[in-house]
């Protein structure tokens, strides 16, 4: 500290004396920069808030010109303190005005101050101000200085919103009903992750733990509190593991793993007694420590990054529930029938303290199509909508709600005649899973005798379940790289082995196609070094990885051929672009192969090796795939992105080519006719394949094998009995020489002449 060598915790001490003083905020916030001010020897202390322009506007100031208080404004960005609130992170320099973000405002009377230590205000991970001491000698504030600044923006932070002085705490009246304005949106736009329709009522997946005192009375006494909350978490996650929750995943209990590592974190722990000692409430350094979390994963682009920054917020969460609960483990919630789970993102444990078969739908501000939750929804069969911006600002516990996971859409507090039209959809629907059942057992086979493969897509052993339930013929992709993304550490060649067995075992006498390791890209494993890529979809990825790192696949191809142990395996390469790669992969299959054989090991019964046509450079190498390769399976997903030059994860480009343009549509035929005359076997496995509609072109186009998510395989299989596949080829041959951008309606069209459900 400077010349009074006053520490943090008296800091605390006299802004506990202030704000027992009570008074209006403007009051209070006046005092508080006059109390920082003289207890850290600073010439300036001041208080900025965003206003609803998203300008920064100086609230309070001790040691700049009183008159420039709510006149002075910076605009978004401008200057240092517009520079804390775009990083979400303190700013700390020796000589201000070097720094080529320093905006000079004269009215305020700063330019004989140098020093400047600014640190965020923030409210459950969003900005709300900034916290600024300046000083006229220039001087790097010490460690302690900056610790301390930011446990006060944290009271600040109460202030302000207690007081109504946030932007987002502000309600607008319209009309004089004190409604916001947030609260009259009545549809919100979304990605759909996981597929279907409900009706239900809201109930936020974050019961909210209000903190009332920030400061403690008896620091000693709070960091017990601390210590046994803590304690408590730890044996809450270890039962999560010895448990029923552990069963949910099954060989995936990787993901419980790495929360549990993260549990045991010391860095957290030392992050919040520090807090604690320096004269926080256990409760307000756990809410100090969430907000941190939160502005660095808002700032994250690192995808790793911020699945592990949203795990840590996640602790931050449970952790102030123990500390609510006070060591006693509360009884589960009770949920409405009708529950639909609202919250910002999910950690990994989420879904299992819910009941199976509670849930209706699932919504996300945030979330991704491979995050956790996404994945475990899917397998559960629960409608699941994400990046659904300002959603919880948008509704309320107990609104009444509409998901529809299939357009990505939600209607809050929805008319009765929307209500309606949804009830008479859900009732179709019903209706439509009983004929789905009935339809199980029955061999898929078109009007015109044309046997149709329906294979499941899977990632999980939960996956597995859906075979039976959907009468599909097996497997027609097992993305292995789940196994990898769900944990913490690489896991040993006796794990890896064990899990790929399970996977057959539970898969019985129907094939499994095993795709090899697709990661990089979105895809990051976090025991893997990585290189920040400018466009990772087309750089080092999946195989182009195993052949730079043959000893990962060597290591896969091992463990799968350990656990065939006498049955068949099917084994496919992704993002394959020439044969000269393909042979490269071949070969070292064939070498696990023989080292097997060489130790009498028991491996395959038989092999059946495929490739992934998802780079458009192989599609002109199909000819020179016999004896390479027995099968080709479609990513239509990754094909589309790259035939089309269409970022899928880039929302302005994402949709602007339909699956179903005439030039897509020649390339897949085009596929279909290579393979057919070069004795190739052919399916897709792509998102595609799962639509009815899509799926019915991709039969007329000469695709005898599908493969899809568990959703799809009943729509699917009854659009096919009903199909007349030559009828079908006939009306779609002269669709693919149009130059429409798409032909959708003409499809459209078509199914209904034929007379066919999609």
């Amino acid at each position: 500290m400077p010349a009074g060598g006053i520490g943090p915790r008296l800091l605390l001490r006299h802004l506990r004396d202030l704000m027992a003083e009570g008074g209006a905020a403007q009051e209070r916030l006046d005092r508080m920069v006059r109390m920082i001010a003289d207890t850290m020897v600073a010439d300036v202390c001041s208080i900025y808030l965003i206003r609803e322009d998203g300008a920064l506007e100086l609230f309070a100031t001790e040691g700049l010109k009183k008159e420039s208080v709510h006149k002075t404004r910076l605009k978004p960005g401008e200057g240092l303190v517009g520079l804390v609130v775009e990083t979400a992170e303190p700013l700390n320099l020796p000589d201000a005005p070097k720094h080529p973000k320093f905006a000079y405002r004269p009215e305020t009377g700063e330019d004989p101050y140098n020093s400047f230590l600014g640190v965020p205000v923030l409210r459950s991970g969003k900005p709300l101000g900034v916290l600024v001491v300046q000083n006229a000698v220039a001087r790097r504030y010490d460690e302690d200085e900056q610790e301390a600044l930011q446990t006060i923006a944290m009271v600040v932070a109460e202030i302000v919103s207690a007081g109504g002085m946030a932007v987002r705490d502000i309600v607008v009246a319209s009309n004089g009903g004190g409604v916001s304005p947030a609260h009259k949106l009545q549809n919100l736009k979304g990605r759909a992750w996981s597929e279907g329709v409900a009706i239900g009522t809201v109930v936020f997946a974050e019961p909210s733990i209000q903190v009332s005192q920030m400061l403690a009375d008896d620091p000693a006494k709070e960091e017990q509190r601390l210590d046994e909350a803590l304690k408590n978490l730890k044996l809450w996650i270890d039962g999560l593991l010895t448990g029923d929750g552990a069963g949910l995943i099954g060989a995936s209990r990787e993901v419980l793993e790495a929360y549990q590592m993260l549990a045991h974190d010391p860095n957290w722990y030392a992050r919040l007694r520090d807090s604690v000692r320096q004269g926080l409430t256990a409760d307000a350094a756990v809410v100090g420590a969430r907000s941190e979390h939160r502005a660095r994963m808002s700032a994250a682009r690192d995808p790793y990054l911020r699945e592990r920054l949203h795990d840590m917020e996640d602790l931050d969460n449970r952790l102030l529930r123990h500390l609510a609960w006070g060591g006693a483990v509360p009884a589960s919630r009770v949920l409405p029938d009708d529950a639909i789970l609202v919250g910002r993102n999910m950690g990994p444990a989420e879904l299992m303290e819910y009941p199976a078969g509670s849930l209706k739908a699932i919504l996300l501000e945030e979330g991704g199509p491979t995050a956790h939750a996404t994945i475990v929804a899917r397998a559960m069969g629960v409608p699941l909508v994400g990046r659904l911006e300002d959603l919880r600002d948008a509704v309320e516990e107990g609104d009444q709600i509409i998901v529809d996971a299939h357009k990505g859409e939600v209607h809050i507090r929805p008319e009765a005649s929307l209500l309606d039209a949804y009830a008479s959809i859900l009732k179709l629907r019903t209706v439509e899973q009983a004929e789905f059942q009935r339809l199980r057992d029955v061999p898929c086979v078109t009007r015109d005798g044309r046997p149709i493969t329906l294979s499941l897509n899977a990632g999980l052993p939960l996956d597995l379940r859906a075979l039976n339930d959907t009468g599909a013929n097996g497997v027609g992709l097992y993305r292995t790289e789940f196994h990898f993304l769900l944990a913490e550490r690489m896991p040993r060649l006796s794990e890896e082995q064990k899990a790929y067995a399970e996977i057959l075992d539970m898969a019985g006498d129907k094939p499994v196609v095993f795709r090899t390791l697709d990661i990089g890209s979105d895809k990051v494993v976090s025991f893997f070094s990585f290189d920040r890529e400018e466009n990772p979809a087309l750089g080092w990825r999946a195989v182009r990885q195993a052949i730079d790192r043959p000893v990962i696949l060597r290591r896969q191809l091992r463990a799968l051929i350990g656990a065939a142990d006498g049955r068949r395996l099917d084994v496919m390469f992704p993002f394959v672009a020439t044969v000269s790669e393909l042979d490269i992969l071949r070969g070292m299959l064939d070498q696990e192969l023989a080292w097997a054989k060489s130790r009498g090991r028991v491996g395959p019964r038989e092999v059946h090796v495929g490739v992934m046509i998802e780079a458009p450079s192989l599609v002109f190498q199909i000819d020179q795939l016999p004896g390479r390769a027995e099968f080709v399976s479609i990513g239509t997903n990754d094909l589309m992105q790259y035939f089309f030059a269409a970022d899928r994860t880039n929302p302005r480009v994402a949709d602007r080519y339909d699956f179903l343009n005439p030039a897509a549509l020649r390339l897949l035929k085009n596929i279909a006719d290579q393979c057919r005359a070069s004795n190739i076997k052919a399916s897709v496995c792509g998102e595609a394949a799962g639509h009815a509609l899509e799926a019915m072109v991709l039969i007329a186009l000469g695709f005898d094998s599908l493969s899809m998510p568990a959703s799809g395989i009943g729509p699917v299989k009854r659009m096919a009995l009903g199909l007349d596949s030559a009828a079908a080829a006939s009306g779609l041959a002269p669709l693919l020489n149009s130059t429409a951008p798409s032909v959708r309606e003409d499809v459209l069209k078509l199914s209904q002449a034929l007379n066919v459900i999609v």
